[in-house]
């Protein structure tokens, strides 16, 4: 029976076995990264002086990490902060295409009798060990063994295919149009963010299906061409520095796989003479191909730098104060380090509203309108900051968190959201009520604006205080800060009833000034408010934090 006769099954299986794929790689790579992340980016900026060295660093990583990507955003990171040279940078990223290569060669060999070897190890580690790097080598364990689970999947759905005439039609289309076959697996591979699984499929169809050769050089070409996109797309926005190892390693594989493809038809015959086996030539093809770009790439990376900093020159505009400086893509399989980053950008807001904080004392004193401007700006500032530490915070919930790193971020999230808040208040409230006080030439009471003065003092100094207990989730400092709190509200239930003695003693000054009084009062209420929700998640987590302030009902009296 033809194999387009049985419906989808043979597509639906390779479907499921590439996901399976895809899925171990993924654990591989965040095994790894919670494991062994920080030892493997020290060893990057320890070796990031010279070439040939940052060479060495690329092939080490990547042959732990198994990820060109995770790779070339590390790279790209230190980049970023002048802490790897570019030509190193791209020396780098060299050794990674080369490491990236090994496990495919490794994988053609016949590891079946390993997978449930690595699975029942992986799964026991995972479940058992004591500790949490423990636990991470289990879960790379089960990521091999799953990898291995899906080539074996991939090569018994691929043997119905040999019979598929669509199949064999769209072999010979894509032989006749080797740049089409290039393009259609760079794609692929942009899409799937893994040359490894690509380079696995490939190597399990190429058994089963007879494919021309020089249509399999084409297509790993395209695989190779694809494998440096993620980064790139990823890194589009990033500082210039950035993302320029990043632009000149796609341009020496882009180059160097365009190159090639003239010569498919000789490659090919090349290949057909070392192994008869058409799984080997996929992945011979990958391993040369990536050789072959060591080979030429590592003499040229002072010229290709050269050309890259005329491609991605500095932008002589002044530093954005809404772009966040410390949100890392590099560090995102990484959570503990993802949410360090994520906390030094909170920390940098925090500097915008207690700046925005501080000023406001001035405007109402002053009537400087400027100065109200300047406040209002900065809350766009705040605005812009909270977006992109929350777009960040959302990406490392994709890796799975402890609970530790869980009351970490949601501590992270709290923190934000209540500034800019904070910052809403200052912007659409305060500075709102000092544009009226500057529109009708108000003028608050002495006594009055002392009163103002201290309070405004009080929660100053409170934020003060929340920053300490964010930064170091102290238990006391928050209890601290809660108490703080108790004090702000018997502070403004005094000023309030100052104030309202001052109407009943009919002062001028405060009949026209009452609303204003009262409104400025309550706002650094609410400001202080939002300051001291930092330190409920830390006490909760500790069992420290009463569930209501609500005394218990009285009994109720009973009738005689």
């Amino acid at each position: 029976m033809p194999v387009e006769g049985r419906g989808t099954e043979p597509a639906l299986a390779i479907g499921g076995g590439v996901a399976l794929l895809l899925w171990g790689v993924r654990m591989i790579r965040t095994g790894t990264t919670r494991a062994y992340g920080a030892d493997l980016r020290r060893l990057v900026a320890g070796r990031a002086a010279r070439a040939p060295s940052a060479f060495l660093a690329g092939l080490l990583v990547t042959l732990v990490l198994q990820s060109g990507t995770a790779v070339a955003l590390i790279t790209a990171s230190f980049a970023g902060r002048n802490l790897l040279p570019l030509e190193s940078g791209i020396a780098l990223l060299l050794g990674a295409d080369v490491a990236s290569a090994a496990l495919p060669q490794l994988l053609a060999r016949d590891l079946g009798p390993l997978q449930p070897v690595l699975l029942i190890a992986g799964v026991s580690l995972f479940l058992l060990a004591p500790n949490a790097r423990a636990r991470h080598v289990g879960r790379i364990a089960i990521g091999l063994g799953l990898v291995l689970l899906a080539l074996r999947l991939l090569v018994e759905s691929a043997a119905p295919l040999r019979e598929a005439a669509t199949l064999a039609t769209l072999a010979q289309l894509l032989a006749g149009l080797p740049l089409l076959a290039l393009l259609s697996a760079a794609l692929a591979t942009w899409a799937a963010h893994s040359s490894l699984a690509l380079v696995i499929a490939l190597m399990a169809l190429a058994g089963h299906v007879p494919l021309p050769a020089e249509l399999f050089v084409a297509l790993v070409l395209g695989v190779n061409l694809g494998a440096g996109l993620p980064a790139f797309v990823a890194t589009l926005g990033a500082p210039e520095a950035a993302r320029r190892p990043v632009v000149g390693h796609l341009l020496m594989r882009g180059g160097l796989a365009l190159a090639f493809l003239p010569l498919a038809p000789g490659l090919a015959g090349l290949l057909r003479g070392l192994a008869a086996d058409p799984g080997r030539w996929v992945v011979d093809a990958h391993l040369a191909f990536n050789l072959a770009l060591a080979l030429a790439g590592l003499p040229l990376v002072r010229p290709v730098g050269w050309l890259v900093r005329r491609l991605v020159p500095d932008r002589p505009s002044p530093e954005d104060e809404r772009r966040p400086r410390h949100l890392d893509p590099g560090a995102l399989d990484t959570p503990a380090e993802a949410l360090a980053c994520a906390a030094r950008e909170a920390l940098r807001m925090g500097d915008h509203v207690e700046r925005m904080l501080g000023r406001v004392i001035a405007v109402f004193e002053s009537d400087d309108a400027r100065l109200a401007h300047d406040v209002e700006t900065e809350d766009d500032v705040l605005d812009a900051l909270h977006e992109a530490i929350k777009i960040y915070l959302t990406s490392v919930t994709r890796q799975d968190l402890d609970p530790d790193e869980a009351a970490r971020h949601y501590e992270i999230l709290s923190f934000t959201t209540n500034l800019e808040h904070i910052g809403d208040i200052i912007d659409k409230n305060l500075m709102e009520l000092a544009a009226k006080k500057m529109r009708h030439r108000l003028r608050f009471s002495e006594e009055g604006f002392a009163e103002i003065r201290q309070f405004h003092a009080m929660v100053l100094d409170n934020f003060k205080l929340a920053v300490n207990v964010f930064i170091t989730r102290d238990a006391r400092l928050a209890r601290e800060l809660l108490e703080r709190k108790v004090a702000a509200r018997d502070a403004e239930r005094q000023a309030t009833e100052r104030h309202l003695a001052r109407l009943r003693a009919r002062l001028a000054l405060s009949i026209e000034t009452s609303s204003l009084h009262l409104d400025v009062i309550r706002d650094l209420k609410r400001i202080n408010s939002h300051l001291t929700a930092v330190a409920y998640p830390i006490l909760e987590r500790r069992g420290e934090l009463a569930r209501s302030r609500l005394s218990p009902p009285a009994p109720a009296a009973r009738d005689p």
